[in-house]
């Protein structure tokens, strides 16, 4: 006789960002939920509430994962110009090899929800600082070590190359030419 399988809440919250990031929120029914989790709509509300609730724990099990994924990519060793070439270039990458053109999940959380909906707001405002804050760091080492001019502050360089990290993010979706992309951000680096 076969042993039921155990349910794995982090992998059934995995599959439901997954399908809140490719669909949207609006596009997103419960069904989808149920068929990406393979979980029952009964068992889906049991377990993680309603819709919006499982979209919030969607954005929040994102910014745990691959928030995470941006900032240990600044924290490491090397030149701090190599990291953050290295974020956008890697932002890049991942989103051309992307078939769907699903681009960032915090992005498109931003643009169809965060202007309605408060707590996604904050979700959203939770991940731009922390990426920000990440920057602001890396770049005052680099000030310090004087690999980057501390003609202007590290927070706004930061909002600078946190804004042109996003812009790639959401330009990659349908600008598919990787050199242009990637001149993009050798202009940006240098400027620093």
């Amino acid at each position: 006789m076969a042993r039921p399988r155990k349910f794995d809440e982090t992998h059934a919250l995995t599959a439901a960002m997954e399908t809140f990031w490719r669909r949207g929120y609006e596009a997103t029914s419960t069904r989808n939920l149920s068929d990406s989790t393979g979980l029952g709509q009964s068992s889906l509300y049991n377990t993680f509430g309603d819709k919006r609730e499982l979209y919030l724990r969607s954005l929040r099990h994102y910014y745990e994962t691959h928030t995470g994924d941006q900032t240990a990519l600044l924290d490491r060793p090397g030149p701090v110009r190599e990291r953050l070439r290295d974020l956008m270039v890697r932002a890049i990458d991942t989103d051309l090899a992307d078939p769907e053109a699903s681009g960032c999940f915090t992005i498109n959380a931003s643009v169809e929800k965060a202007d309605s909906d408060d707590e996604v707001r904050e979700e959203v405002r939770r991940h731009f600082a922390t990426v920000e804050q990440a920057l602001a760091e890396t770049i005052a080492r680099g000030q310090r070590s004087g690999e980057i001019s501390s003609e202007r502050s590290a927070g706004a360089l930061a909002r600078q190359i946190l804004a042109t990290y996003y812009g790639l993010r959401v330009l990659a979706r349908i600008q598919k030419d990787r050199d242009a992309l990637l001149g993009i951000v050798e202009g940006t680096v240098s400027a620093l």
